[in-house]
């Protein structure tokens, strides 16, 4: 799909919502970007500021709209939820979305006409499994971030570590986004070797303690910044915005986004991350591969941990 005509909605104009619309203007990742948000000011408020910048980028239409601009939009963005605070869980956030999610999905669907729907509210495996249920969409239509920053944490940590090009970096952080998630190391290469092999080939030191360093860093780097400056904003826009790019452009990417499970690993009916294809079609299909039998027992036990909280609110 050409950019050239594309259409966004972004449902929710907080921190991360007004973040995703600046990052798609700048990257230049959609053509037609409606900002929704049930304080209608704010949204026409973050769109002036956004379209003021505009002549030093491209001709793009931002604009604030309600759920009638649903119709015809090839992504629909939803960013709108109660914010995580210090010391808050994101699956403590279940109970205080679900119902708002539940009331924007039925505004969604009475205009819906087609698109993707990419979830990134919090907590983004609860929700993206609801909203995948309530919109009676196919499955693979409604994603979420998952995962997708905290990959690019890792990547980041690593580059670090070994002082190299982060774009050299490659590994996944899987399952839950939150407490329960996991690093894939048996799938983590820098330059096409194995992360460990590079590092004893390299001449750098790896050890055990490092990587749970790193495991735990990327894992809290989201409250770490709630508790630095009070929201993270910046770093899921662009993630959002990436994603939202190879949505429109049917790129056939892989990220570790958040889709409903069916029988991958052994994991169904549940809403966790894994290495998925994704084009203007959704998730075309989940990527398995030949993990450790540890990794395989840590994602089936992120996966419960999951569905333990879906359980108190599937119905709401």
């Amino acid at each position: 799909m050409s950019a050239g005509r594309s259409k966004v909605a972004i449902i929710g104009s907080g921190f991360v919502g007004a973040s995703t619309a600046y990052a798609l203007a700048l990257q230049q990742n959609a053509r037609e970007i409606v900002l929704i948000d049930a304080i209608h000011e704010k949204a026409v408020g973050e769109a002036m500021d956004i379209n003021h910048g505009l002549c030093f980028v491209d001709e793009i239409n931002v604009y604030a709209g309600d759920y009638s601009d649903i119709k015809d939009c090839d992504v629909i963005v939803v960013t709108a939820g109660r914010n995580r605070s210090p010391g808050e869980t994101r699956l403590e956030l279940a109970h205080k979305n679900v119902v708002l999610a539940k009331e924007i999905t039925n505004n969604i669907m009475k205009h819906y006409n087609k698109g993707v729907i990419l979830v990134v509210a919090n907590p983004v495996d609860i929700l993206t499994y609801m909203i995948q249920k309530w919109s009676g969409l196919p499955n693979g239509k409604v994603i979420g971030t998952g995962t997708a920053l905290d990959s690019a944490r890792f990547r980041h940590e690593l580059a670090k570590k070994f002082n190299v090009d982060v774009r050299n970096v490659h590994g996944y952080i899987v399952g839950e986004h939150g407490d329960s998630q996991l690093p894939l190391w048996s799938a983590t290469h820098i330059a096409g070797m194995n992360v460990l092999d590079y590092a004893k080939h390299h001449g750098n030191a790896f050890t055990e303690e490092e990587k749970e360093t790193i495991k735990e860093t990327v894992k809290k780097a989201g409250a770490t910044i709630i508790k630095n400056k009070g929201a993270t904003y910046y770093a899921i826009g662009i993630t959002t915005s990436t994603i939202v790019e190879t949505l429109l452009k049917h790129q056939n990417t892989i990220r570790t986004v958040s889709t409903v499970m069916e029988g991958q690993y052994g994991i169904e009916d549940v809403a966790i991350s894994l290495p998925t294809i994704i084009n203007s079609d959704g998730a075309e299909r989940i990527v398995e591969f030949k993990i450790t039998p540890e990794e395989e027992n840590l994602l089936r036990e992120s996966a419960k941990a999951v569905k333990a909280v879906l359980s108190e609110v599937k119905n709401i």
